[in-house]
Parts: structure tokens; C-alpha cells; sequence
């Protein structure tokens, strides 16, 4: 691994110091998670690399799709600067024209209707907001599809179908159905039971889920039937929207048109967190109205929306979404390759589009194995919070060939360890 220069760290205490911190003030299992992996402190991060303390420096493949543009890309970078040292925060009581151009902005790369942009914090916030635009239309009857993953704020969770997240948090919205992800005629019959109450939330792809990708003209259909029994859609592409598909939008392949698309992840530019709901006119009717009927007092901060405005245009200007659909091809077919000789023993199945990649081992453990293995061969990927058998790759579009692949390379190794390791 390579060195960073001293220049590079921001100033930490030891690793010890730094665990024992995390220990009494972030929580005692944030600690051990990190001491778990390696005890490493990461301090400075750039493109496709993330750096430690100690001089090392670590592959990400994973960031929980945030890094679509790599770590800290100097146009997202610039625009912060320059935007820090002119006007971060807004008072919210003049217009403000930096998030103004960001709707803008990305508006015009949202499918056609889709005009108008509510910036929120994360991915989460965008789902409250989004079910809260639905009831606002009378649409309280919440339908969600099993393991999948819209975040963890109380409304939020009623749609994360995962009983390990929701059961300490219960009673949350009421009701609430789930239908099996793919499953039209569950989807049909659950929303012919709640005509004109439903909303329902979906993935164009499960993340979280462990990459479960639907069978061709899914989104179609549900839309058609969501039309069909007046139900309020709202596609849900945080993680697989901006590129992260190989597309713009998940959407886009079957021309869907949602009341509602959430945003977030990618939309940071990897530099400062924010996320948006974005509504054809009809659904946004209620908060283009009243303003004030749903508010947050860093929503939309310039800050935010300059980073959120380079990272559009920097995807336009490098073609980011052509990237990742070529890269994507080629770390797929390689990552198929790699678990070929442990299919059906080791590794059970291989399946992604764009750069949202699952690995399903036949069991947890192998999981956490490989991840380890990764992690001490300078690779960072991820584990899927709803799918404890898929390992999860979403690199940036910005990895080159020698990046590619070192991450193949290491992955063969890890599993021949896992391999000899579990059999």
C-alpha cells in the first residue's frame, strides 16, 4: 500500500484513543466494529482511495453508494470552497438563488414531469417527506415490498421491511402491508383492497435488499396498476439513481414517470450530505401551496446545494452515466468470473446492474469472512442490511483499469482463503 504524506492527515489521537472516544461518546458497538475490522482511522480521503493514519490506503468499492464521483472530486470540492466562503447558510427569509439552480438542475435530468424539488438532509428525510405528500392526497394506506430499505426515521422504518430494525420501535404507521418484491398480482391485489388510499414505495433495484434485481416490465406494471387503483407511486433511487444503474434513474429503461422519486446519496457530490424528493406538479400541489407545511431548517442549504448542483453537472460533463454502464459490464462479467470456481459450494449466485453488484454466499458467515479478507488487503465494500448473505459493490465511475483490476485480483484471493477457511 502506498504512503500518504504526513500533510494529508488531519490531526487524531492514536487508534486506541480514538476507539476509546467512539467507546463512551458514539456507543460501545461502534467501537468494537471498528476495532473488529482492523482498529484503522481513516483521515483523508481522494478519487477511488480512502487513507489511514498509518500510511495505508484502501480500495472503496463500497460507501453505501455514495461515491458515484469518487471521494472528494475536485469540481464538487471547488464549488463547496467557493460557495463556504461566500454564504453556507441561508436565512430563509430571502430567496436563495444557489438551490434554486440546483432544482434546476436537476429537474431537468429527472424524467419528464418531474419538476419540482424538495432538498432534504438524506435519504431518509426524503422518504418522510415523500409519505407525507402522499397523505396530504388522502393517501394513508402504506404498501411496501419485503426486504425492502427506504431508512430508519420512524415513517421511513413502517417501509424498511426488516423486523430486526422495526420490532424495538413498534407501533409505527398503521396500516402498513408488504408485498414480495416482483410479485404484481400480491402488488394488485393488496392495492384493489385499498383503492384510493394506497401509496406505495419500491426500489428500481433492492440495495439493501441484496441487489435483487426485478424481472423486466416490473416497474411498468406496478405504475399501471398503482394508476389503475389510484395509489400515490413513489420510486424510491437514493442508491440507484444518478448513474448508479448504468442509467439516471432506475426508472428510465421502462419510462416510468412516479408521482414521486427520492434522491440522495450520490447527489453529495461525495462531499456534503444532501438529498432531495422530486414530484410532478399535481403531487407536489400541497407543498407548493403552504411552504411551511413541511420544513427543515438546513434543508436546502447552499452549502449543500452547491455541492448537489457541481455534482450534476460534473455527471453531464464526464459522462458519468456512460462510465458507470461500461464499467459496470466489464466488473460484473469479472466479478463472475472470480466466484466461478466456488459456485454452488462457496458462492450461490451473482447478479447487479450497472455498478450496484451482489455477491450471495450460501451462508452469512461467508460474508463477514470476505469482507475481512478484503479489508486486510486494502478493499473496502459492504454488507447489505436487509440481505445478511450478500456482499455489495458499488464502486465510483471513476475507477480506472489498474483499480478495476487490483479489486479482482484481491477478490480471488479473498475468497481462496474463504474457501480454505469455511469449505
Amino acid at each position: 500500500m502506498t504512503a500518504v504524506p504526513a500533510a494529508r492527515h488531519a490531526a487524531v489521537g492514536s487508534p486506541g484513543d480514538t476507539a476509546e472516544l467512539c467507546r463512551r461518546h458514539l456507543g460501545s458497538g461502534r467501537a468494537i466494529m471498528g476495532t473488529v475490522l482492523g482498529g484503522m482511522v481513516e483521515t483523508y480521503s481522494e478519487g477511488a482511495w480512502v487513507h489511514t493514519d498509518d500510511g495505508r490506503r484502501y480500495l472503496d468499492f463500497g460507501g453505501y453508494g455514495v461515491f458515484i464521483l469518487g471521494h472528494r472530486h475536485p469540481a464538487v470540492v471547488e464549488a463547496v470552497h467557493r460557495q463556504l466562503d461566500a454564504h453556507p447558510l441561508a436565512t430563509r427569509v430571502f430567496l436563495e438563488p444557489v438551490a434554486a439552480r440546483a432544482a434546476a438542475a436537476l429537474a431537468a435530468r429527472t424524467p419528464a414531469g418531474l419538476d419540482h424539488v424538495h432538498f432534504v438532509n438524506s435519504g431518509a428525510e426524503a422518504t418522510e417527506a415523500g409519505l407525507k405528500l402522499a397523505r396530504a392526497h388522502g393517501r394513508n394506506a402504506l404498501v411496501t415490498t419485503v426486504s425492502g430499505y427506504h431508512g430508519k426515521t420512524l415513517g421511513a422504518l413502517s417501509a424498511t421491511a426488516n423486523t430486526t430494525y422495526q420490532a424495538p420501535f413498534e407501533p409505527l404507521l398503521p396500516d402498513t402491508a408488504q408485498v414480495a418484491y416482483g410479485d404484481l398480482a400480491g402488488l394488485e391485489a393488496v392495492l384493489a383492497e385499498r383503492r384510493d388510499r394506497a401509496c406505495v414505495i419500491l426500489e428500481p433495484v433492492q440495495g439493501e435488499g441484496g441487489v435483487r434485481v426485478p424481472p423486466p416490465g416490473y416497474l411498468a406494471e406496478a405504475a399501471r396498476l398503482c394508476r389503475a387503483h389510484g395509489a400515490f407511486l413513489i420510486v424510491d433511487e437514493v442508491q440507484t439513481g444518478l448513474g448508479r444503474l448504468g442509467t439516471w434513474w432506475g426508472v428510465d429503461a421502462e419510462r416510468v414517470v412516479p408521482d414521486v422519486l427520492l434522491v440522495g446519496k450520490g447527489l453529495s457530490g461525495g462531499v456534503v450530505p444532501v438529498a432531495a424528493m422530486v414530484a410532478t406538479e399535481h403531487a407536489y400541489g400541497p407543498f407548493s401551496r403552504d411552504p411551511y407545511l413541511h420544513t427543515s431548517t438546513f434543508g436546502a442549504s447552499p452549502i449543500a446545494c452547491a455541492a448537489a448542483l457541481a455534482a450534476v453537472e460534473t455527471m453531464d460533463r464526464e459522462d458519468i452515466v456512460g462510465r458507470a454502464a461500461s464499467l459496470g459490464r466489464r466488473l460484473l462479467a469479472g466479478v463472475r468470473d472470480a466466484c466461478a470456481p466456488y459456485r454452488g459450494r462457496l458462492v450461490h449466485d451473482v447478479r447487479g446492474r450497472g455498478l450496484l453488484i451482489g455477491v450471495e454466499f450460501g451462508r452469512a458467515q461467508a460474508v463477514g469472512e470476505t469482507l475481512l479478507e478484503l479489508v486486510a488487503r486494502g478493499v473496502l465494500v459492504n454488507h447489505s442490511l436487509n440481505s445478511t448473505r450478500v456482499l455489495r459493490l458499488t464502486p465510483p465511475a471513476i475507477a480506472g483499469p489498474d483499480e478495476t483490476a487490483l479489486f479482482l485480483a484481491t477478490l480471488a484471493e479473498a475468497l481462496r482463503a474463504v474457501h480454505a477457511r469455511l469449505g
